[in-house]
């Protein structure tokens, strides 16, 4: 089905894609720093609310700098990292934000059930009542043959360069724009990339050239903090990101991937 404004569509019900070019996905919330969030006691119950899911416990360092020989700490708190046993789900809490990230992405209400799930420990242990930002994040990528078909694949508006009749000598080109409505913004960038390059710690290079989607929708300014209504938010979020994802590519791209017969 062909989308024309991917912010005015009807939620799009979420076709399965076998392979699927979804590689990453991500949910964020930003909150005003707690302190006690760098103490071990302090979030052992957060770590026990999740641990069934979550098993293994990774605590990352403030990091140092080295100053005449000798490491100093730079003052900041640790971050700490729950996985899952196959490490494709990973939850990290700071002082000032918590995180969930899969590369194991199966459905959206699985991860939002999984989402409000963290939300939930952490208001338990934090009683937040503020938050600063939310956000969530999908990334797609294209590899291998797909990159001689992109033409087939994607949207000539999205693709720019990449469609021109001398796109095989392209070795590196990325597009970004930003949407925004009132306290919401969509980021989108997109483009091609060579082999073990990246532009983000979110996208992981590969070896071999790859074409990216990477979409980003998150609303800033304080805000009172409620599970439910974070969830919600996110859900929406959601809903315009893969409506973006539908406008970007073409039904030819589904139909390949199983979505369309």
């Amino acid at each position: 089905m062909a989308i024309d404004d991917p912010f005015a569509a009807e939620a799009l019900a979420e076709l399965p894609l076998s392979p699927a070019p979804l590689v990453r996905v991500l949910a964020q919330l930003r909150f005003p720093a707690i302190t006690s969030l760098a103490r071990a006691e302090f979030v052992a119950p957060f770590q026990e609310a999740l641990r069934r899911t979550y098993p293994i416990l990774r605590v990352e360092p403030a990091p140092n700098v080295i100053i005449n020989g000798a490491a100093v700490a730079l003052g900041s708190a640790p971050t700490w990292r729950l996985h899952d046993k196959s490490d494709s789900w990973r939850v990290s809490l700071a002082q000032d934000f918590v995180a969930l990230e899969t590369v194991s992405y199966g459905s959206r209400s699985d991860f939002f059930a999984r989402w409000k799930e963290v939300l939930s420990a952490l208001q338990k242990v934090a009683e937040l009542s503020t938050y600063d930002r939310h956000g969530v994040r999908y990334i797609n990528r294209l590899t291998g043959s797909d990159l001689a078909d992109l033409r087939a694949l994607v949207r000539t508006e999205v693709l720019g360069v990449s469609a021109t009749p001398f796109a095989a000598t392209l070795d590196q080109s990325l597009c970004e724009s930003r949407f925004r409505r009132d306290t919401t913004n969509l980021n989108a960038r997109w483009g091609i990339l060579p082999a073990n390059a990246t532009t983000d710690p979110g996208i992981e290079p590969v070896n071999e050239p790859s074409w990216i989607l990477d979409l980003d929708m998150f609303a800033g300014g304080q805000r009172d903090f409620q599970v439910s209504a974070a969830i919600a938010e996110g859900i929406t979020f959601a809903e315009r990101l893969y409506a973006f994802f539908r406008w970007s590519v073409t039904d030819e791209l589904l139909r390949r991937r199983g979505g369309l017969r």
